[in-house]
Parts: C-alpha cells; sequence; structure tokens
C-alpha cells in the first residue's frame, strides 16, 4: 500500500488542508497535491508534502447574496487532465463537485483509478437543494464515485439523503483539522501581542474571520448593543479579520458607543493568528452559513471555550454546556445571554477551555490520516 500514488485535488490547498495531508504523506509517500492555489506551507510542515500548483482558480459570481455564499461557478484549469495522466495515481481524492472531480470520474474508465469525493460539509449556499440540473450531476457524480467523505454527519445527511450515495461508501471523519505547530507565531510576535492584551478589560471575546454579514458579526454587534443596554461594558471584543464591510461596521460601533469595547485588528498573517487566540479568553463563531469553520477547531485546541451559531459545520463539535453553546444565527440577545454568564462567572472560561482541550485530543492529524488511509485501502480492495 505504501507504493500507492494518490493525487489530492485542491482548488486551494489552504493552512486547515495541510496536517492532515502531511500526516497522510507519512503512510503514502507518493502523494501529490494538486492545486490551483497555494499559500505555502504552514509553519512546521514545509516540505512535508508534494505540492503542483495548476493554473489558477477564478470564481465567477453568478448571484450574490450578502447573507449566503451566493451563487458561483469556480473555473479550475483543465491542465489538470495532462497532470493526472502524467502521474498516473490509482486513487484520487477530489475535493467537492467541481470541475476537477468531473474530469477525475471522467477519466476513471481510462485509467481505471478510485475516485473519493471530499464534500467539506452541508450548507444551504452550497447544496443547491432548489437546483434540479445541478442536483442531478451531482447524484451522477456520487453514483461513478467510489466513496466520499465529509467533516460533519449534516454532510453525510446531504450526500445519502439528497445525493443518494450509498451509506456504507459515505465516511465523517474531520479531515481539516488545525495542528497547534502551524497556530502560535514567533516568541518575539506572541511576546508584543500578549503585552497588548494587558490592559484590556477581561473577558476578552474573539472574533476571526472576513468581515462581511454572512460571517455573523452584525449579529455579535448586536449583542454587544444588548449588553451595554443591560449595563455591561467591562469587557473586549477584538475582532481579527478584514473585509468589505468593515467601514460599515466599524460606524455601526461608533453610532452605538462601542467603540470602548470592540477593538478592530485587522487581516493577520496565519502564522500569527494563534497568539490572539491564546491571549484572548472566549471564542465566537456567530457566521449565518458555514460549510465547516475550522476557527472553532483551531480556538478548540487552544483550549478556549466556543460560543458557535448553529449555521457552522463545526457547531456538532461544541458540546453545549461542556466546552461552549451552540446558538442561532439570528438571535441576538441568545448571544448576549450567554456572553453575560461569562462576566457573572469566570470560572466557566477555564473549566469549559480545558474540555475544549480534551475534545480535540480525538481530532487530530494522525487520526484523520489514519481514516483516510483506511478509506484508501477500502476503495482499492473493491
Amino acid at each position: 500500500m505504501k507504493n500507492l500514488r494518490v493525487a489530492w485535488l485542491v482548488p486551494t490547498a489552504w493552512f486547515y488542508w495541510q496536517p492532515a495531508l502531511s500526516e497522510f504523506t507519512r503512510l503514502f509517500p507518493q502523494t501529490t497535491v494538486f492545486t490551483g492555489r497555494f499559500p505555502g506551507f504552514g509553519q512546521g510542515l514545509e516540505g512535508t508534502f508534494n505540492v503542483e500548483v495548476v493554473g489558477q482558480v477564478q470564481v465567477i459570481e453568478m448571484n450574490r447574496n450578502e447573507q449566503s455564499y451566493g451563487d458561483n461557478f469556480t473555473y479550475l484549469s483543465l491542465g489538470i487532465v495532462g497532470h493526472l495522466c502524467r502521474f498516473r495515481p490509482q486513487v484520487i481524492f477530489s475535493s467537492s463537485f467541481g470541475m476537477w472531480t468531473i474530469a477525475a470520474l471522467l477519466l476513471k474508465p481510462l485509467f481505471w483509478w478510485r475516485v473519493i469525493i471530499a464534500y467539506e460539509g452541508s450548507s444551504p449556499g452550497v447544496d443547491y437543494r432548489n437546483s434540479a440540473l445541478r442536483l442531478l450531476i451531482r447524484r451522477a457524480m456520487v453514483w461513478f464515485a467510489d466513496a466520499c467523505l465529509t467533516n460533519s454527519h449534516s454532510g453525510k445527511d446531504y450526500l445519502v439523503e439528497i445525493l443518494n450515495a450509498k451509506k456504507d461508501r459515505v465516511f465523517v471523519k474531520p479531515y481539516e483539522i488545525p495542528d497547534e505547530r502551524t497556530l502560535p507565531g514567533s516568541s518575539e510576535e506572541s511576546g508584543e501581542i500578549e503585552e497588548s492584551f494587558s490592559a484590556l478589560p477581561r473577558p476578552v471575546f474573539l472574533f476571526v474571520g472576513q468581515i462581511i454579514s454572512r460571517k455573523g458579526l452584525p449579529l455579535l454587534l448586536q449583542a454587544c448593543v444588548a449588553l451595554q443596554n443591560r449595563g455591561f461594558e467591562h469587557y473586549t471584543l477584538i475582532v481579527v479579520g478584514d473585509g468589505s464591510e468593515r467601514e460599515a461596521m466599524e460606524n455601526f460601533c461608533q453610532e452605538h458607543n462601542l467603540s470602548g469595547q470592540v477593538k478592530w485588528i485587522g487581516k493577520v498573517t496565519y502564522d500569527k493568528v494563534g497568539s490572539y487566540f491564546q491571549n484572548s479568553d472566549i471564542f465566537v463563531l456567530p457566521t449565518l452559513e458555514d460549510t465547516w469553520g475550522v476557527v472553532t477547531l483551531e480556538a478548540m485546541l487552544l483550549g478556549k471555550p466556543i460560543l458557535c451559531s448553529s449555521g457552522a459545520g463545526t457547531a456538532e463539535l461544541v458540546e453545549d454546556g461542556k466546552n461552549g453553546y451552540v446558538f442561532a444565527p439570528n438571535d441576538s440577545n441568545k448571544l448576549a445571554d450567554l456572553m453575560q454568564m461569562f462576566m457573572d462567572d469566570s470560572d466557566f472560561i477555564h473549566r469549559m477551555g480545558d474540555y475544549s482541550k480534551q475534545i480535540m485530543t480525538q481530532y487530530t492529524p494522525v487520526a484523520a490520516a489514519k481514516c483516510l488511509a483506511e478509506i484508501t485501502e477500502l476503495v482499492i480492495a473493491s
């Protein structure tokens, strides 16, 4: 099995893909990751797997929806065909239902490779349940594939109940997971960030993500207004990220006298973001819609309690009352109640943070790679 040639088709080999890919390559050294966009290796993972960049990724927006992913078409280079013909993999893991997955499936009868579709997770904006044509194409792709893999149980439900995948050929295992090595910045950078946190009112809530409506930051800011109306002002909300709606949201904070509580950090490089997790007290993901939401797992890995909306796939890993709470993505008052709870009793922070770390002991890159290896062996044997 170690001599198997395995190809991964990943439009963007972002940092949260890399830990599992690194460990998988230990098991199958003849693995190559084909991608249209590669940001470089995460800290501590340099050169641990082979990468070939094929063309460029172009996202064509067909119908914009600020509250959702919208209707998009992702163009990927058809040069992937030549790369696959030269590499001649025996197994292909292909991300989602895009052009590269279609190419791999169409060439399957010619090259007799096995194809496994990796579907990040279910979400209204990417499931296209109201599009008869897209569902028809996806059902055909699932039928031709040898297996499917997804991070979440909601993803499995979509694959089985909507796309008619065979239940025994759909595997649920978080494979987009962080590695603690890739998160903290250098000691010098960490020290500077820690010092900047020292004078902040506690507790410190942290938001990390794009500053767009879909990520739910307006809901979080409305929760801050609700707290203010209740007389709670001794806390800090750190916002890490940037986006098209940042100016409007900063204006909202000024209009509602939240400037003392909300601190805007802007975009930071991935190797620095871990320092913000480490120095904050509670992580908040108020997203309206996220197929997965790996930032939740990054916070859990670094021992933080979680306030996560039910719109994120990673909400499945939040155990209510043990390592955090899940709330509806349209209920700012409920979110304010949960934030207030941490202000009233700081003991929750340490207890729930410890439980977050405990949960993450079962979701490691090594565990993910082991599951991926088992799926690989299964499809080869069938």
